[in-house]
C-alpha cells in the first residue's frame, strides 16, 4: 500500500480497504487464529476473523492489540468478516480530528508491564498506556461494546475514543477524560443527559442541590447528592474542580448502571480491586 497514512477507506460490494480502526478485544479461535472485535471509523463496531495470526512466524499478531491506531482491510458478506491486511496508522494528528496515540508507530515497542489479570481472554496489549490508565482503556472498550450496536456507524464516537486514549496515554486528568467519553458515548447512543435544566424545565442553579432521575433529569432537593455546579460543569464539559469530578463519577456510574440493566463491567471490578489493594498497602 503506497499511502498508509491516509485515513480513508475504499469499499467494494464485499470488501473494505484502509479503514481506520481500534481493536476493542480479541479471543482465540481454533489453533492459530483470532476473532477480534473492532471499532472502525466509518462502519461502526465489527467482528473480524484473523486467520493464522497466532502462528510463530506471524508478523501481524503484534499489531492486533488494543489501543494501537490501525488501518485494516477486510472482506466478506457474512456478519463475521475476514481480515486481509493490517498496518499501523501514522502518529500525526489526522485532519478528521482523530488522534493517534504517541509512540504507537515506533518499531520494537514493548508490552505494558505489570498487567497480568486483564478480564476475559485478552492478549497482553502493546501500548504506551500503562498501569491504571490501561484498565481505564479496557473500561471504555467495554462501554463501546455495550452501547454501540454492531455495524452502526458512529464516526463521532471514533473521534471521542481516540481523544480519550490520547489523554490516558499522557496521563492528563484521566478522570475528566473518562467522564468526557462517557457523556459523549451516551449522547451518541441516544441516551444524552439533560443537565442544563431540571425536570420542570427550570435552569439548573450552581448553588442548589439535586437528585438525578435517569430518563427524566434533575430534581431540586435540599440535601441532594449533586450540586448544580457539577451538573453545569458536566453540561459544559469543564471538568477540573475536584468536587465536580467526585460527584460526576458517581452520577455517571449511576446513569450507566441503569442502562446496563444489571450487566456487570469486568474492568470496573478490576479497577476497584486495584484501588483496594493500593489502599491496603498505604495503611
Amino acid at each position: 500500500m503506497n499511502e498508509p497514512c491516509k485515513a480513508w477507506a475504499l469499499m467494494t460490494e464485499s470488501a473494505v480497504y484502509l479503514q481506520p480502526a481500534f481493536i476493542l478485544q480479541q479471543r482465540k479461535y481454533r489453533e492459530t487464529s483470532l476473532i477480534i472485535d473492532v471499532l472502525t471509523r466509518d462502519f461502526g463496531r465489527i467482528s473480524l476473523l484473523a486467520k493464522g495470526v497466532r502462528k510463530t512466524k506471524s508478523k501481524t499478531a503484534g499489531m492486533l492489540q488494543p489501543f494501537i491506531p490501525l488501518l485494516i482491510s477486510y472482506f466478506g458478506k457474512a456478519e463475521l468478516k475476514t481480515l486481509t491486511d493490517v498496518e499501523r496508522r501514522a502518529c500525526s494528528r489526522q485532519a478528521s480530528g482523530i488522534h493517534s496515540i504517541p509512540g504507537d508507530c515506533r518499531a520494537g515497542s514493548v508490552p505494558a508491564g505489570g498487567i497480568h489479570s486483564i478480564p476475559g481472554d485478552i492478549i497482553q496489549p502493546f501500548s504506551e498506556i500503562k498501569g491504571l490508565a490501561l484498565y481505564c482503556g479496557f473500561y471504555i472498550n467495554e462501554l463501546v461494546g455495550y452501547f454501540l450496536h454492531k455495524y452502526d456507524p458512529h464516526p463521532e464516537v471514533f473521534g471521542h475514543y481516540g481523544e480519550c486514549l490520547l489523554c490516558l496515554s499522557d496521563g492528563s486528568n484521566m478522570e475528566a477524560a473518562l467522564r468526557q467519553f462517557e457523556l459523549s458515548l451516551m449522547e451518541c447512543a441516544g441516551y444524552g443527559l439533560q443537565l442544563a435544566y431540571d425536570e420542570n424545565e427550570s435552569p439548573i442553579e450552581s448553588l442548589k442541590k439535586y437528585v438525578f432521575n435517569v430518563g427524566k433529569g434533575a430534581v431540586e432537593v435540599v440535601d441532594g447528592p449533586y450540586s448544580g455546579k457539577t451538573l453545569l460543569a458536566l453540561n459544559s464539559r469543564e471538568l477540573t474542580d475536584p468536587q465536580v469530578l467526585s460527584e460526576a463519577k458517581i452520577l455517571m456510574r449511576t446513569v450507566i448502571d441503569v442502562y446496563l440493566q444489571g450487566r456487570q463491567l469486568k474492568s470496573r471490578a478490576v479497577i476497584n480491586k486495584v484501588f483496594a489493594t493500593a489502599q491496603r498497602l498505604d495503611q
